[in-house]
């Protein structure tokens, strides 16, 4: 049975998320996305070391686009320590053109557009409208989760000092 919570995001009014609340300490769910090149991307490629997921509703947007902006200048500083991810309902092509206009070259972003599976198991599938809710998470490179972050409205950013603090706390 799938969870749903009513009244959980605010994009014009109250919209029902799909999927649980995830919180520290649960495994993380896996998933499989889409990449550009329309190439399936699966969670397991991430296994071994840290993963910060940023979700976003659109790339198309000022504050989707400045949360993805600030985790990949983050990515960059971080190398290859931990990877960083950016997920929408956004079609790849779309979210590739994005990437080349706006040089996001440290993190993947991918789509969840195909089942909305991710948004599902995460929790932040906004069922009205089948977009993605805005969230952040950290994952530990055991596949735990050490910072969940639901934002109610698609205006507010995640507190990336907090993001970035867990991801510290992870890589020791």
């Amino acid at each position: 049975m799938t969870t749903e919570r009513t009244a959980a995001f605010d994009f014009w009014g109250p919209k029902t998320l799909v999927g649980p609340q995830l919180v520290v300490g649960d495994p993380a769910p896996a998933f499989t996305l889409v990449a550009a090149g329309n190439t399936e991307v699966s969670s397991t490629a991430f296994a071994g070391k840290p993963l910060v997921i940023s979700v976003v509703p659109s790339l198309d947007t000022d504050t989707c686009n400045r949360q993805t902006k600030r985790f990949n200048d983050a990515a960059a500083t971080i190398g290859e320590r931990a990877t960083f991810v950016t997920v929408s309902a956004d079609l790849p092509f779309a979210q590739e053109r994005f990437c080349g206009a706006e040089a996001i070259t440290a993190m993947q972003v991918l789509s969840d557009h195909r089942s909305m599976h991710f948004g599902d198991a995460y929790g932040t599938h906004i069922k009205e409208l089948r977009f993605e809710s805005r969230a952040a998470f950290v994952i530990d490179a055991d596949g735990m989760i050490c910072y969940a972050e639901y934002l109610p409205h698609p205006g507010l950013e995640p507190d990336y000092d907090a993001v970035l603090a867990a991801l510290h706390t992870t890589l020791g």
